[in-house]
């Protein structure tokens, strides 16, 4: 599976889309914002730039796209305002792979624009937006030209299949399974977690190029886990059910076992030692700040004022769950098992979230970590 082909949230604003089922993303945004701030104040505490270079990697499409890149620059109108300071001029950079919806993130750049001058008047700085389309695993911007990184949600997914998955085998090494599974023998979880480590570095390693030499920094928020154990179900049971949904339409002759054998999601949830141990090994940036927050599958109460579907509040709380993850990851699965049984699929999905929350407490994991590079 080519991830750069096939990997985008689903597009437009109709029932299934990501922008109307995206409350999940939009808690965990929330639950970073104190990060970020004070990430902010480090960087203008080295000095305030005239132009200041931002970057939103993994923006997705949305209400949450430019949310973060609003509240961003008004921790900076609000710092520079405290300091007798004019604010500097932003270069804001949205970046996503080349499938994401570009379009509507545009197309919301007027209203969004007139909010702006409505709200900040003349003190603001002046504002230029851009999209980049590419993978964060590589090269984005020029050289020292980013003062400020952002990623919400995103480096949970990988490059690609761990490489050993995807070989012409005879043999499925995860049979029956589409992610870890505590089934899953110990050659899978090395090979998940050898191609974090990969992907990690090569995104450190791009990012130090791109960010200033003197105080610049990153915050990213990505799904992980507390546990060593990448089995632990914190870490992957929502992958665990949906390989029984996918397995339950096996048993009815619905989908060829071997199609599930074959599918493999490019995602990984590390542990904060994972996450730190690489930071440590590609040398760039010194962790400031590492915490791990605990989210409802569901994305729990949402306030009044932030509801953007009320249908999708509505739901029950299995419904909500199989919304959320179809927004993500229906393009890959239709990719791969056609488009005639995604209903269905999320469906009995539905249902087995359903009875699983009755029973059990499990939460998603998210790290939030706050980097600053090393002088070089």
């Amino acid at each position: 599976m080519e991830v750069l082909q096939v990997l985008h949230m689903n597009k437009g604003n109709g029932e299934t889309s990501y922008a109307k089922n995206s409350t999940v993303q939009s808690k965990i945004l929330s639950t970073a914002k104190s990060v970020i701030e004070e990430a902010i104040q480090g960087t203008l505490c080295e000095n305030i730039p005239e132009s200041m270079g931002i970057a939103d990697l993994g923006c997705s499409s949305g209400p949450n796209s430019l949310l973060v890149i609003s509240d961003i620059m008004d921790i900076i109108h609000e710092k520079c305002h405290k300091m007798g300071r004019p604010s500097p001029e932003f270069r804001v950079s949205l970046n996503d792979l080349p499938g994401n919806d570009f379009n509507s993130i545009f197309e919301s750049l007027p209203a969004f624009f007139r909010k702006l001058k409505q709200e900040k008047g003349a003190g603001l700085g002046r504002c230029f937006i851009s999209g980049v389309a590419g993978s964060f695993y590589d090269r984005l911007f020029p050289n020292k030209s980013m003062h400020f990184v952002h990623s919400s949600s995103s480096l949970h997914w990988l490059s690609q299949v761990p490489s050993v998955l995807e070989s012409n085998a005879t043999r499925a090494l995860n049979k029956g399974k589409i992610y870890i599974s505590k089934s899953s023998p110990q050659c899978v979880l090395d090979a998940y977690s050898a191609q974090f480590q990969n992907d990690f570095s090569l995104f450190l390693k791009s990012r130090a190029e791109e960010m200033v030499s003197a105080g610049g920094r990153m915050v990213l928020s990505f799904m992980g886990r507390k546990s060593i154990d990448p089995t632990s179900d914190e870490s992957c049971y929502q992958w665990e059910l949906l390989a029984h949904a996918l397995m339950s339409m096996v048993a009815e002759g619905l989908i060829e076992e071997e199609k599930v054998d074959s599918f493999n999601a490019p995602y990984y949830a590390p542990c904060p030692e994972e996450v730190k141990l690489e930071i440590q090994r590609e040398g760039s940036f010194m962790v400031d700040r590492i915490e791990a927050f605990e989210i409802d599958w569901d994305g729990g109460e949402v306030e009044d004022d932030v509801i953007v579907n009320k249908a999708f509040v509505a739901l029950s709380r299995g419904q909500r769950v199989a919304q959320t993850i179809r927004a993500v990851v229906e393009s890959m699965l239709e990719h791969h098992f056609g488009k005639n049984i995604i209903n269905d699929l999320f469906q009995r999905y539905a249902d087995l979230v359903e009875d699983h929350l009755s029973k059990n407490n499990t939460k998603y994991v998210n790290l939030v970590i706050s980097l600053v590079k090393n002088n070089s």
